[in-house]
């Protein structure tokens, strides 16, 4: 309680760090790239979040989890260190772990493969500079999503810089980053090595990470730019818990059963290597009329020995985006208009054979998965006097997959869902300075990915539907002066044939699809400039504060001879609120206080099982000693302050009741970031 009494003040002046560039001014100066439909955010008809640089150094070395979590309307959740799933508006029913129903897009090129899945816990958060987090179906820009889109982008001026730390559970991390601008050429070289032992047993986790990108000017209308990332990661897996189990030693691994061995005995684990390569190129042809082209491809190779079988899975991924653009502007209204086409193909190879203690053994199945999607989309942008913005989109959506079994028997099939128009409508209108009022309505659509018509299971589920639905939202952001900005949204999405996982006893997931979904909420941002308190003692401060609150229900669900009509959504919390809080102490010593507040959330669709609330504190200690032409930035980041008792990521629907995932006690991290 009073840790509750303590966090209700931080709550009403609210939390964030400043630091840098843009800790300055406040998110409603900040502009939106949209890719590559830049927009002030303040008149953004769509429903965007902004992680900046200085909200992302809350993150421990291994995660995006701390700034994810400030942001209303996103959760990003931790099963065990290197499983993460990222909900936006509710989005987890399906993800047992990676990224689904989000489109992630990493600067120019597309994470996400073509059947929506996106290995996310690849990619190291110190190659990040700033996120975007859309909200909600934008299928009018980004395609099939009904939860929504994150957009990952990399540095964007010079820089030269190592990170070295250490930790609590044996972590260590290591990183080198060089960005610079070399004549018509802006380059960056990236590098990072993560490993620790982690809290649980059979959680140990190793991530090899190079990035390489190369922006090449080659004249006043041209930009060519080339990327190249491969990572290389490998973690345990130590599954979820018994209530009860978790009470007698939350640090253990899933024991064995009389039938079923345990993580530790079968070395169950993931073991993901990935090569991703793009080229893009961007031409002006006249000044009103541009064309952009994007073509990239990726190999997959994921070894995943687990608790029932050995699976090796080798995939080969290439895409495709392009669109022309045409704006014109006039003394008080502009136009723009894009067309384009975004697609790709995704091809599986899927070999499971019987584990043997963490080697292969007999062969199971053998089988080959093939997606292809894409849409075209066509969107129109008119601004009439500074005043009125209004976005106005669609897209047409088309989805296939073919299916092949080899072993141990043949048989094949094909199954193509039906195309999807996708509209999309936005209006902003500035009331005056610093202040508007937002409405949007538009489709979403999204495809069951590959891993969920082909589950562990191992069986192929050509039954399984795309879920969709329409979601509308009101909105309205306004700043006072310089110093304060809220804004606040509210939103009411009705999404048909939601798809839910489920486990069978053998800790297999499967899918199916689960009626339809009432999701309705309110999501609040508060945050403040970085004051400048003319003091030698406290120097700056910044607040920072967000909260969602949501009503999420099933609607018309049965399952068997159960009714479920009526339930709260499984695995979404009614409520999250989180708060972060800067001080600068004798204009060197940097203090972030951060707090994360979950209401229970049901386990299962039943909602017989619920898990508890929780608040979790974070600090974060900086200092920077300045030698010569370099600068050392040392920090101390202390995660869960209080010590608590807690499960960062839930396993929903999880047969047996092995729901908890239990997270680290108090953990330090300490380190030094050298900026050259």
């Amino acid at each position: 309680m009073t840790k509750l009494y303590f966090l209700l003040p931080l709550f009403s002046a609210s939390i964030l760090l400043a630091q840098q560039n843009d800790s300055i001014g406040l998110i409603s100066e900040v502009r939106i790239d949209a890719y590559k439909k830049p927009t002030a955010f303040i008149s953004s008809t769509k429903s965007v979040s902004v992680v900046s640089e200085n909200l992302l150094i809350q993150n421990p070395p291994e995660r995006m989890l701390e700034s994810i979590n400030q942001i209303a309307g996103a959760r990003m959740e931790e099963r065990s260190p290197g499983s993460y799933r990222i909900s936006l508006r509710g989005s987890t029913l399906r993800s047992p772990f990676g990224v689904r129903n989000v489109k992630v897009y990493l600067d120019d090129f597309i994470l996400s493969d073509a059947s929506g899945n996106t290995y996310f816990n690849v990619i190291s958060p110190e190659l990040i500079d700033r996120m975007e987090i859309y909200k909600g179906p934008e299928s009018g820009d980004y395609g099939a999503a009904t939860g929504g889109t994150v957009l990952l982008k990399t540095k964007r001026s010079d820089q030269i810089s190592a990170n070295l730390s250490a930790g609590s559970y044996g972590t260590f991390n290591q990183s080198f980053d060089l960005s610079k601008q070399l004549g018509k050429h802006f380059v960056e070289v990236f590098q990072n090595y993560y490993q620790t032992d982690s809290y649980r047993e059979q959680a140990k986790v190793q991530r090899k990470q190079v990035f390489i990108k190369d922006h090449f000017k080659y004249s006043e209308t041209g930009l060519l730019k080339a990327m190249l990332m491969y990572s290389d990661l490998d973690y345990q897996t130590p599954g979820g818990l018994t209530l009860e189990q978790m009470a007698a030693d939350r640090r253990q691994a899933r024991p064995a059963t009389k039938t079923v061995p345990g993580a530790k005995q079968q070395d169950a684990g993931i073991r993901n290597k990935m090569l991703l390569a793009g080229l893009s190129h961007e031409f002006n042809i006249t000044p009103e009329f541009s064309h952009f082209v994007m073509v990239q491809g990726s190999y997959v190779d994921f070894e995943n020995p687990f608790i029932t079988n050995f699976e090796n899975r080798f995939e080969k991924n290439v895409a495709l985006r392009t669109h022309f653009n045409y704006e014109k502007n006039w003394n008080s209204v502009s136009l723009a208009y894009r067309l384009g086409f975004e697609g790709g193909i995704n091809d599986i190879l899927v070999k499971n054979y019987d584990n043997n203690k963490g080697i292969e053994g007999k062969p199971q199945n053998f089988d080959r998965l093939k997606n292809t999607s894409g849409f075209y989309f066509l969107s129109q942008k008119l601004n009439i006097g500074e005043r009125l913005f209004t976005d106005i989109s669609v897209s047409l959506n088309s989805n296939a997959y073919h299916w092949e079994r080899q072993y141990p028997r043949e048989e094949n099939g094909k199954v193509r869902f039906r195309n999807q128009w996708l509209p999309n409508f936005g209006v902003v209108y500035l009331l005056g300075k610093g202040f508007s009022v937002r409405g949007k309505i538009g489709k979403g659509n999204s495809a069951p990915t590959n891993e969920e018509i082909r589950s562990s299971t191992q069986q192929f589920n050509a039954d399984l539907r795309p879920e969709f639905g329409w979601n509308r939202e009101a909105g309205i952001r306004k700043q006072f002066g310089n110093s304060i900005f809220i804004e606040g949204s509210y939103f009411d999405f009705r999404m048909k044939d939601a798809i839910v996982r489920r486990q069978n006893k053998a800790g297999q997931e499967y899918f199916v699809n689960a009626g339809e979904t009432v999701q309705k909420g309110i999501e609040v941002l508060l945050e403040s400039k970085n004051f400048d308190l003319r003091n030698d003692f406290v120097s700056r401060f910044k607040f920072r504060f967000s909260g969602s609150f949501y009503d999420f229900k099933f609607k018309n669900y049965r399952q068997n001879e159960n009714d479920f009509s009526g339930n709260d959504l499984t695995g979404v919390p009614e409520a999250t609120i989180n708060s972060l809080l800067n001080f600068t102490f004798f204009r060197k010593l940097s203090v972030d206080y951060s707090h994360f507040y979950t209401s229970k959330i049901p386990l299962n669709d039943a909602n017989s099982v619920w898990s508890e609330a929780y608040l979790i504190g974070n600090i974060r200690f900086g200092f920077p000693v300045d030698l010569d032409k370099t600068r050392l930035n040392l920090f101390l980041q202390i995660q869960n302050v209080y010590n608590e008792d807690y499960v960062l990521g839930f396993d929903i629907n999880a047969f047996g009741n092995r729901y908890y995932n239990p997270a680290a006690k108090r953990n330090f991290v300490f380190g030094v970031k050298v900026d050259f």
